[in-house]
């Protein structure tokens, strides 16, 4: 399945993970704050942590990450060619799948950037 429409996949995802942070308060609370230590600047800035994150989005073919660390990695200031490179380094490791993957994050970066390269 290929997400046509990043925005509304978004919001239709933010709506669900309400109901789970609803329903498991603490354990998502414990996320929120190992999220927060993971991804905040320290020896690698925030913007490359997302794009790691990007990276491992597209070899586990999570739909959902993809969606939520192009827009975590555009609001630290990643370019479109910064995406393209961390692309080439999941295809890299993750081969054919995150090849198609990686077009998938690409076009979530661009619905969400605004930049169509």
């Amino acid at each position: 399945m290929s997400v046509r429409d990043w925005d509304k996949f978004l919001s239709q995802t933010n709506e669900r993970m309400v109901q789970v942070r609803t329903g498991v308060p603490e354990v998502a609370k414990a996320f929120a704050e190992l999220a927060k230590a993971a991804i905040g600047p320290g020896a690698l800035d925030s913007k490359t942590k997302e794009l790691i994150a990007l990276a491992i989005g597209i070899t586990a073919r999570c739909d959902g990450c993809l969606v939520y660390h192009t827009k975590a990695a555009i609001r630290h200031g990643a370019t479109r060619d910064e995406v393209l490179e961390t692309i080439g380094v999941a295809v890299y490791m993750g081969g054919g799948p995150s090849m198609i993957y990686g077009a998938e994050a690409l076009a979530a970066f661009d619905a969400q950037s605004g930049d169509a390269g």
